[in-house]
């Protein structure tokens, strides 16, 4: 996807976050209200969490529930009267070798990570294509655009988000709404908790990825809203991530060799984590 900006920026949206409890959902609710917009934090937590800030709404929200989406879209539309921006940020963490992981972890991340997103998508759009405007954001990973071994179930989950987001801001153009996918790396963040895998060793590798990283969910939340407000339809996060995705386009054998080799460490038992610089996950 190409990078798009567009110099009109609102003062003020009315906007929804999912998965905004904790981690990259929490800091862009944050960063957005300081911003000036009305903003709605959903997550599965039915009473409010003690971590929304004051000043953003609440309402329970699980991703994977029709009737949760039917609500929130009936909460905005009385309370609000509509809705200008749609954060899909929800999701959890898996990952595993392919004959490892099991056939229910793979159902899981596809019914959160990819048809929660789906399922906001089909939700708002109808609201969105009648008042002719909109912004949806799509939280997607680098894992979406390069594809590190031993991770087959969230790179595949989040490269049908990349597909999904560059999909929709083509079919959505003409009715004035615009789409983001957002690809960033690793960051400090409490996604690690969510693992619960049957491959113990990858999951290890995870969870140190996430540990060691030296940028916080409010770094990268304040990078994705400034990309935000520009209206690019494909925002990466850091540098290593801007490396990563062009030496896959540019230099492919380079790429294929890391990688390969990064394969051949799992596959003798070698459990040192993967360069950051040519894997990175949300």
């Amino acid at each position: 996807m190409p990078l798009r900006s567009h110099p009109d920026q609102p003062t003020s949206r009315r906007v929804l976050v999912t998965g905004a409890a904790s981690g990259l959902g929490l800091a862009l609710a944050r960063g957005l209200a300081a911003r000036g917009d009305r903003v709605l934090a959903t997550d599965v937590t039915s009473g409010r969490p003690a971590t929304v800030p004051p000043g953003v709404e609440y309402l329970s929200l699980d991703v994977r529930l029709d009737a949760d989406w039917a609500a929130a879209r009936a909460h905005v539309e009385n309370s609000w009267g509509g809705l200008d921006m749609l954060v899909n940020n929800a999701g959890i963490a898996t990952g595993g070798r392919i004959d490892v992981a099991t056939m229910d972890e793979w159902h899981r991340i596809v019914d959160v990570n990819l048809l929660g997103v789906v399922r906001g998508c089909r939700t708002f759009t109808p609201l969105l294509k009648e008042q002719g405007s909109g912004h949806i954001v799509n939280v997607a990973s680098l894992a979406g655009l390069v594809h590190a071994p031993g991770m087959a179930s969230y790179n595949a989950v989040k490269a049908g988000v990349v597909a999904l987001s560059e999909t929709l801001d083509h079919e959505l153009a003409p009715h004035g709404i615009t789409v983001s996918a957002v690809c960033p790396a690793f960051f400090r963040t409490n996604l690690g908790a969510s693992f619960a895998g049957a491959d113990a060793r990858m999951e290890a590798v995870g969870k140190r990825l996430l540990e060691r990283s030296r940028r916080s969910a409010d770094e990268v939340a304040a990078v994705v809203i400034r990309g935000i407000d520009a209206r690019r339809d494909v925002i990466l996060t850091e540098a290593d991530g801007r490396i990563a995705w062009r030496a896959k386009r540019f230099v492919r054998p380079l790429y294929r060799h890391t990688m390969r080799r990064a394969g051949a460490r799992i596959s003798s038992g070698d459990s040192s984590p993967i360069p950051t610089d040519v894997d990175a996950t949300r």
